[in-house]
């Protein structure tokens, strides 16, 4: 979830019992999503032919969502991977397909899906191994590779149009029997964007459309074309229409602007927005509406300011009409919620614009943050991704795309609630999670990106801590490959109005990324003693409130080292986990992660030996009754199939022997203790799993229903002993009962299930 790409906890007995999670509603029997909605980036609105108040929605955190009522709520869904397009059959209402790195397809209106291609009896392994557990289908003789773009024919669901990319090469295939076996028709110049079949054409020859980056390729009359862009540029979207029997109507957008063709590509005209100067970036038309097209731009120079939005043709492309038009001030006419209340320019210009076959007014805009919606052509835009409560504040609609590191709740307070989240910062629920509101007042600017965690004072009300930065994400490696983390922005605050005020309180603690903050509820009422995770920096102490703070790495021999999580036993035992800096596979270089432990409140740190194999220690947890009982959350290394030196292990020694007890998955982010029942464990991690153990961490199930790609941790519902929260990378919060959820699974097809 994020503005780029959109990050990530050791509970102990006191966190879990201070910050335990609330649930905003009755007690549900499916999991359902909680929290702001929206904050993450968002593509490929797709609405259906059949009825416009079907449409889909994907991100970038591999979430993909439905709406059966035009975009007022939402139903995620999860192909464990990041949806690349939809397409919806032209004949048959209830079948859609989505492309993955797999083609998808589902037959009861988005319900369930089934694996077309590669086939399921192909399918040999699923390769895991990679820091985001990425995935790779592997099977027998796919020579197809990835399809990154499909098209159904108009008048046979049964004949399909792939392109497809493998070993860097595209391709363009054909199949007449439902994606079962396909054929190869044509190369192509480069990765296509999207595929149209003429309805016009003949049925036994089809006129096909293959937009690219550099052009279009054509199959006219039974004969293929290369047809360039005009003037040699790069088109950085295309979409097409088609209007009785007249020739197909290309828009594009590039670097030089707006171009149209009205030959199929064979000419191309510019077409220029009001002002000058504008950068376009998205352009959408109706499939049966060519004369209409919307186009979303930034940077245009009118009456002396910049603007932002989407403009409108009417008249295919000979004049265009500014519909959402914003400087730094909201327009009246877009109705939005919160993402504008951090700034208008947040979400930027729509990524990608989606309008309606049958209805040239509707249209649908997706940006960093939000997805917006017009019916009336663009004299209005609203969010589709949260709502006002009344007498409230903003929930979710269920378009979720929020990256939460948890879900916490005031003490003092039944009805206050916290999630503190990356990009977004940290929200801030008054009435029990049902609406929400942005919690940073006070915070310095250029920390408000990212809240890793908040702490509270067990014993004065409304005062509280946080640990805020400017970088996102971590501990995922892609956030040092490019920058040093001795450039990373960030410190801790303080509150002493529940969170509602902030002041900055970190001297003695350079900038840096601060992930996690701990408190010692032993230490004195007014001069308490808290320590900060630091990435890049180490540990840090307080043992006046917070005000100032002093390194305390003594013994950590790493450079730099990446402190990320820290835990206290009941004895006063401390451990601080050292994210892995590498990425590779290795194991015993200086990149390696590393766990330490101290006996005397951080001033010194002896290191404890981890399992063999395993050098990416994630999270530590310890038994709350039994300070030599310790649960490791570990990230695989990246080799072989699904990697190796990932799961949970078990420490009945304080560390100094460890057993692997589950290896299922292995990108463990973190194991969390039920404070009523120390025998009942949860764990979460980025192979669209959750897990419960029953039995002190022996065993572990896998929990039914949750398949999120990237979770991150599951919280017990302290009200209501069957329930559960699971915080995510990139899906919000999710709540439901501990046992599962027993309803149809997203994916239908028994070789790709989760946890196998």
């Amino acid at each position: 979830m994020s503005k780029q790409n959109i990050s990530k906890q050791i509970v102990t007995l006191l966190g879990l019992a201070t910050f335990c999670l609330a649930t905003p509603t009755a007690r549900a029997d499916k999991f359902t999503v909680v929290g702001p909605g929206g904050g993450g980036a968002m593509y490929h609105a797709t609405i259906s032919p059949h009825d416009a108040s079907e449409v889909l929605v994907a991100c970038d955190m591999t979430g993909a969502y439905i709406s059966h009522d035009g975009g007022s709520s939402w139903r995620m869904f999860n192909l464990r991977g990041t949806v690349r397009f939809f397409a919806f059959d032209p004949l048959q209402a209830h079948t859609i397909y989505a492309g993955t790195q797999a083609l998808w397809r589902s037959t009861d209106d988005g319900e369930s899906w089934k694996l077309v291609w590669p086939k399921p009896s192909m399918v040999r392994d699923v390769r895991m191994n990679s820091d985001h557990a990425d995935e790779t289908i592997v099977s027998d003789s796919n020579s197809m590779g990835e399809i990154v773009a499909l098209a159904i024919d108009p008048a046979d669901s049964h004949t399909l149009v792939a392109a497809s990319v493998k070993d860097g090469k595209a391709v363009a295939f054909l199949s007449r029997d439902a994606g079962g076996m396909w054929e190869r028709v044509r190369d192509l110049p480069g990765i296509p964007q999207r595929i149209w079949i003429d309805p016009h054409s003949s049925k036994s020859d089809r006129d096909i459309y293959i937009a690219g980056k550099k052009g279009v390729t054509v199959r006219k009359h039974g004969q293929w074309q290369d047809r360039p862009a005009p003037q040699d540029v790069v088109l950085t979207d295309v979409s097409a229409g088609f209007s009785g029997s007249q020739e197909i109507v290309l828009y594009a957008t590039s670097d030089a602007g707006v171009f149209l063709s009205k030959d199929g590509g064979v000419s191309w005209v510019s077409s220029q927005l009001p002002g000058s100067g504008s950068k376009v970036r998205a352009i959408a038309t109706s499939l049966n509406h060519p004369e209409s097209a919307y186009v979303s731009y930034s940077q245009l120079q009118l009456d002396g300011k910049l603007w932002m939005g989407v403009a409108r043709t009417r008249d295919s492309g000979r004049t265009w009409s500014l519909m959402w038009k914003e400087d730094r001030t909201s327009s009246a006419n877009i109705h939005d919620a919160w993402v504008s209340e951090i700034s208008v320019d947040w979400g930027e210009n729509p990524l990608e614009l989606g309008v309606a076959d049958q209805n040239p007014e509707l249209c649908f805009g997706t940006d960093y943050g939000r997805t917006m919606i017009t019916t009336d052509g663009g004299v209005t835009w609203s969010g589709a991704y949260s709502k006002k409560v009344s007498g409230g504040d903003w929930t979710s609609t269920g378009l979720d795309v929020t990256n939460s590191y948890g879900y916490l709740f005031d003490p003092f307070d039944a009805n206050r609630r916290f999630m503190p989240s990356t990009d977004i910062g940290l929200f801030r629920s008054e009435d029990n999670g049902r609406s929400w509101i942005r919690s940073v007042n006070g915070v310095p600017q250029k920390w408000t990106n990212t809240t890793y965690w908040v702490t509270f004072d067990p014993a004065i009300k409304g005062k509280m801590w946080g640990v805020m930065s400017g970088t996102h994400d971590l501990p995922r490696p892609k956030m040092w490959r490019t920058t040093p983390v001795a450039k990373y922005q960030g410190g801790v605050c303080s509150s002493v109005d529940g969170g509602r005020t902030w002041k900055q309180s970190n001297a003695g603690m350079p900038e840096t990324a601060p992930t996690h903050i701990l408190l010692d509820p032993t230490s004195p009422v007014g001069r308490r003693t808290l320590w900060v995770a630091a990435m890049g920096r180490g540990v840090y102490k307080s043992t006046d409130d917070g005000v100032t703070w002093v390194a305390k790495n003594r013994g950590i021999v790493q450079n730099e080292p990446l402190a990320w999580r820290l835990a206290r036993a009941a004895d006063g035992t401390l451990y601080v986990a050292i994210a892995r800096r590498s990425e590779n596979g290795s194991i015993g270089t200086s990149g390696d992660g590393a766990l330490y432990k101290s006996t005397d409140g951080a001033e010194s740190w002896t290191p404890v030996k981890l399992p063999a194999e395993v050098n990416g220690p994630n999270g530590l947890t310890v038994d709350p009754q039994n300070s030599n009982r310790l649960y490791l959350a570990a990230w695989t290394r990246a080799t072989g199939m699904r990697g190796t030196g990932g799961g949970i292990f078990l420490s009945e020694d304080g560390g100094k022997n460890w057993k692997n007890v589950l290896d299922r998955d292995q990108h463990v982010y973190d194991v969390t203790v039920d404070p009523r029942d120390a025998n009942i464990l949860y764990a979460a991690g980025f192979e669209s799993s959750a897990w419960r153990s029953n039995d002190r961490g022996e065993h572990w199930s896998r929990i039914p229903g949750y398949n999120f790609k990237w979770g991150q941790r599951v919280m017990p519902d302290l009200k209501d002993p069957g329930m559960i929260y699971i915080s995510t990378f990139g899906g919000g919060v999710w709540h439901g009962a501990s046992s599962g959820d027993k309803r149809r699974p997203d994916i239908a097809t028994p070789e790709l299930e989760p946890g196998r």
